[in-house]
């Protein structure tokens, strides 16, 4: 089979969708691996690195979308590749559709099979290729929140840590998955004090357990989510609901009981946000304000740190690449109940239930 990588077109997106150790692996296996010149840059990694492994470099992106059955990607096709995509191939890679209408009409239009990391789930019920950059989202998101709570980028002056005779920050985390916890942890090993807010009581009681003495585990309700934003310096959204756009757990009336100029970073921006007043952001313009309060909304966040974010997801890509180049995709989604559930649109029909209902959609099962 032959196998694509295309340079990733988001703005500010260093990440790229395969290391040099995927390409050997699908070159001894007997696969063609085309990546266009550059794609590893961002990364680090330099063509030579690619093709001493056995990969083709190509100059151009249209070059690969043409010539490859298997498209392997980061982030979601951007309008200028829509033209590239037909029907017969497959493209792998995160593609959020919940919250991108013409996108999924792109999608739909093409004829491919469109398989999704976000909604690949494994045998545990876990979502293994969204869990290492929930990760690094979740660390980041307090890394950057700290960041523009400083006066220069707009935010209320506040140092999360606070010093001896004055008091931390106030973070609060909407969701305890795997973003949340992580951003949890992060903000309370700075020394803030943290309340981390979930509907799952099995899920806040390991939290509870596993947390340190400055996190507090809150039942997620609309009263404790109120009663919490009015304190708060640094609020996270943190909710997701896989394959479905984000609930919006903080409307805008909302913002007014919080302090002037605290900052919100809506890691679900992904999906939608879960703020009423959430947009999409690039890292080049990562920030706006409504109504007194910083919002960080950018939707790709781990693209910034490329080298860390890179070698973290395609650890976990790479095995379903190999199968799905090794069977063939409709041998491999048929084997495999994982990727089965990663199909969200094929051959111009919507599989995804979460995706068909928020657009009002026929749903074909996949299988």
């Amino acid at each position: 089979m032959i196998v694509g990588v295309p340079k990733e077109v988001k703005a500010d997106e260093y990440r790229v969708a395969m290391v040099p150790a995927g390409v050997e692996e699908l070159t001894r296996a007997g696969h063609k691996v085309l990546i266009q010149s550059g794609a590893g840059s961002g990364s680090g990694i330099t063509d030579e690195m690619y093709t001493t492994n056995g990969a083709e470099i190509v100059g151009t992106e249209a070059e690969v979308w043409k010539r490859a059955e298997l498209i392997v990607k980061v982030k979601e096709p951007m309008p200028d590749e829509w033209p590239h995509m037909r029907s017969g191939q497959t493209v792998f890679t995160y593609f959020h559709f919940a919250a991108d209408e013409p996108l999924t009409k792109a999608v739909i239009k093409s004829g491919i099979t469109a398989i999704a990391y976000e909604t690949i789930r494994d045998t545990k019920g876990t979502l293994p290729l969204l869990t290492p950059m929930s990760e690094v989202a979740g660390r980041m998101s307090i890394q950057e929140g700290a960041k523009y709570l400083e006066r220069p980028f707009d935010g209320r002056g506040i140092l999360l840590a606070g010093v001896p005779g004055v008091a931390p920050a106030t973070v609060v985390v909407l969701g305890g998955g795997v973003v949340g916890a992580n951003a949890a942890r992060v903000a309370a090993g700075l020394g803030a004090n943290v309340f981390i807010l979930d509907v799952n009581l099995d899920r806040l009681r390991y939290l509870d357990d596993v947390m340190p003495r400055n996190v507090t585990t809150l039942f997620s309700n609309r009263l404790n989510i109120l009663d919490t934003l009015q304190w708060a310096d640094l609020v996270v959204g943190a909710v997701l609901i896989p394959g479905a756009k984000a609930p919006h757990l903080v409307r805008r009336e909302d913002l007014k009981k919080m302090q002037p100029r605290a900052v919100v970073i809506d890691v679900a921006v992904d999906q939608g946000g879960c703020f009423e007043t959430s947009h999409p952001t690039t890292h080049a313009k990562p920030t706006y304000i409504v109504d007194e309060i910083v919002h960080y909304c950018v939707t790709n966040m781990p693209g910034a740190v490329g080298r860390t974010s890179t070698y973290a997801l395609t650890n976990v890509t790479l095995p379903y690449a190999l199968q799905l180049a090794n069977k063939g995709p409709d041998r491999a989604i048929r084997e495999n109940p994982a990727l089965l559930a990663g199909v969200n649109i094929k051959a111009g029909k919507v599989t995804n239930t979460a995706v068909a209902e928020t657009f009002g959609l026929e749903c074909i099962p996949a299988a």
